[in-house]
């Protein structure tokens, strides 16, 4: 079977159920597991990311889709060379890959027409569902099945590690620095599965921009950034506006000392296998005692600020 995987998380889950060998087509954020490298990618961004600040990102985002134009481009030619059996694209977010609407005139191009397995999840159960589908898709239905199991197995042992709390901290978890965002979709699911209340988004609804006097009503206990895409030096690069904002120092888990950077582009903004990692990262920062205090190693707390256990 000859797949293309426009997906970054269902490219992940095309490799762990052994198809890796299969892909005859990426997106350019497929980059996980690192093998991936030599497989042609299809698709590019239409903004180059990494020169560019977050508000300067979020204008040019903005700017694209006023103007009707998809942020990424599809190289058509090598995907029609290619001749795939099955596409799988995402219809979540213009933002995050590209669109169905993108591809029909490619699919309609090539004879026979490929099978197409659109993915458009909004919660953490939609996301382990996904991994049948993409099972059942690709000739591996069983292997699917086993590994959304030891999935749902895993947030079962967070669930038992972290117990009944007798206190639930409240979390806000942000999405974007500058302006600021919360983190939507999925997001406030790993947040409960870990143990903790978001308190800024509800599950399932779309990531949206919010103003400094929302999260300081939100109160929270425990800050977790995570900027779409961003790695942890990324995000460490781009926290001044944040850190330097007049409302940041009042904030309750500032004062705590309980802001953490994570990990987002791997653990968080893509909904694939390794949002279970998420999870087990969320649940030992909330509840440290229950994990030996002891932070994953992906994780950072935000240093220059007065801690005190809990």
């Amino acid at each position: 079977m000859r797949i293309c995987s426009l997906v970054p998380g269902a490219t992940e889950v095309v490799a762990a159920l052994g198809r890796q060998d299969d892909l005859i087509g990426i997106s350019h954020e497929c980059d996980f597991p690192p093998s991936l490298a030599q497989i042609p990618v299809m698709v590019r961004p239409r903004i180059e990311s990494d020169r560019l600040s977050s508000v300067e990102i979020d204008q040019q985002v903005g700017a694209l889709l006023a103007a009707g134009a998809g942020l990424y481009e599809l190289d058509e030619s090598r995907l029609l060379a290619a001749r795939p059996d099955l596409i799988i694209a995402q219809a979540l977010c213009d933002v995050c890959a590209v669109t169905p609407s993108q591809l029909k005139q490619v699919v309609h191009a090539l004879s026979p027409p490929p099978h197409m397995l659109t993915l458009s999840p909004g919660r953490l159960d939609d996301i382990l569902r996904d991994v049948d589908r993409i099972g059942t898709a690709i000739g591996q239905e069983d292997a699917g099945t086993r590994l959304s199991a030891a999935l749902r197995s895993r947030l079962d042992t967070v669930r038992a590690t972290v117990g009944a709390p007798a206190i639930r901290p409240r979390v806000a978890c942000i999405e974007w620095l500058s302006p600021l965002y919360t983190a939507g979709h999925w997001v406030p699911d790993m947040v409960a599965a870990a143990g903790g209340i978001d308190v800024l988004a509800q599950a399932g609804t779309a990531s949206r921009k919010m103003d400094w006097d929302t999260l300081a009503a939100s109160e929270p206990d425990v800050i977790v950034l995570m900027p779409c895409g961003f790695t942890v030096p990324r995000t460490k690069a781009e926290l001044a506006p944040l850190t330097a904002h007049p409302q940041w120092q009042q904030l309750p888990a500032v004062r705590r000392g309980e802001v953490y950077l994570v990990e987002a582009l791997s653990y968080f903004s893509r909904p694939g296998p390794r949002l279970i990692d998420g999870v087990e990262q969320l649940a030992a920062i909330l509840h440290p005692a229950s994990y030996g205090r002891h932070l994953p190693a992906s994780v950072e707390r935000l240093e220059g600020q007065t801690t005190h256990s809990h």
